[in-house]
């Protein structure tokens, strides 16, 4: 199986799109296969790598296409199981499972056979593991050797089936109260819903269904979008960077400590990313990652100089998420 690694905080606002979208683009650079696929019914991901012509195409008023929502719908309508995804070109080795405002209308589903699969309700096992088996036929069709997820912000029915589909769960950080209430809330119930997974998966009827792992093991964290005055990051940011070592090392991990390095120093702080705000009007525009700007796009002096700081800092990030999943498909 291919492993898939999810990409959530439920606190919104931090740049998670955005993320998943660069590194994405980078493990790809880096001559892995990568499958990018919008979990997140708001459908940014697929905004970010399509233009609106396409969408357009991809989410027409009067037939429904094998988007993420489009490859589950013969199973919500009780007249099938999943089909086969979409799997939308995006660049050398990348592909998006392109998403759908439409996803929203699965959550009801989601959180109606929750409870029926400790009944061994055969049914409530496929819808469940639905995002999962489209994710593992869409890297499988796409020979791809990882699957990143976008999510939502929120603790619903909908990101409970998506994270169970994740062997590895990154991180995105702002530094602020809001990210570490995040990470508060995040890990109690991520340590829940793989308890309650692991009770279910023993209910499961059918021999033939093969259900995801649930492994949800936390991969870290990406602290984003400091501001910096002198290449530090400004005093009103600093105090909370300095809670998220220990709050994730109490909150996410569980992990005994006696003391706690800071973020600079932090095993599991995967990196630390900058805005680069004069970058992202300029990437929409040509529809390419920021580490990807040419001077033919705009790119000069200052600008030139931060494309190659965020070609250096994706690069690291990515290559350690590469680490990860590397062994995470030993």
């Amino acid at each position: 199986m291919v492993p898939v690694i999810a990409f959530f905080n439920n606190k919104g606002g931090v740049g998670k799109t955005s993320l998943v979208y660069h590194t994405a683009w980078m493990l790809a650079d880096l001559g892995h296969r990568v499958v990018a696929a919008d979990l997140d019914p708001q459908g940014n991901l697929s905004a970010m790598c399509l233009d609106e012509q396409r969408l357009e195409q991809l989410w027409p008023d009067d037939q429904r296409v094998a988007t993420i929502y489009g490859s589950l719908e013969p199973l919500k309508r009780g007249v099938g199981d999943i089909i086969d995804p979409l799997l939308e070109p995006v660049g050398d080795n990348l592909v998006l499972i392109p998403g759908d405002m439409a996803l929203s209308n699965f959550e009801d589903d989601l959180s109606q056979v929750w409870p029926k699969c400790l009944d061994g309700d055969e049914r409530s096992f496929r819808v469940i593991s639905a995002f999962w088996r489209v994710l593992q036929r869409g890297a499988a069709n796409h020979r791809a050797d990882v699957v990143l997820m976008d999510l939502g912000p929120n603790l619903g029915a909908i990101n409970r089936a998506a994270l169970i589909a994740a062997d590895l769960i990154v991180i995105p950080l702002g530094p602020d109260l809001f990210s570490i209430q995040g990470l508060r809330n995040l890990g109690p119930r991520l340590r829940s819903w793989r308890a309650e997974w692991e009770a279910r998966k023993l209910k499961n009827p059918a021999e033939d269904l093969v259900l995801p792992p649930g492994r949800m093991e936390p991969a870290g964290y990406v602290v984003m979008q400091h501001s910096e005055r002198r290449n530090r990051p400004v005093k009103s940011y600093q105090k909370w960077i300095a809670r998220i070592p220990t709050t994730y090392r109490q909150c996410v991990i569980d992990e005994p400590y006696d003391t706690v390095p800071d973020v600079a120093n932090d095993k599991h702080c995967l990196a630390v990313l900058k805005h680069y705000r004069s970058l992202m009007p300029m990437a929409q525009e040509c529809r390419k990652p920021v580490f990807h700007l040419r001077p033919a796009d705009g790119a000069l002096g200052a600008h030139g100089n931060a494309v190659r700081d965020a070609y250096r800092d994706f690069n690291s990030l990515a290559s350690q998420i590469s680490m990860h999943f590397v062994l995470a498909s030993l």
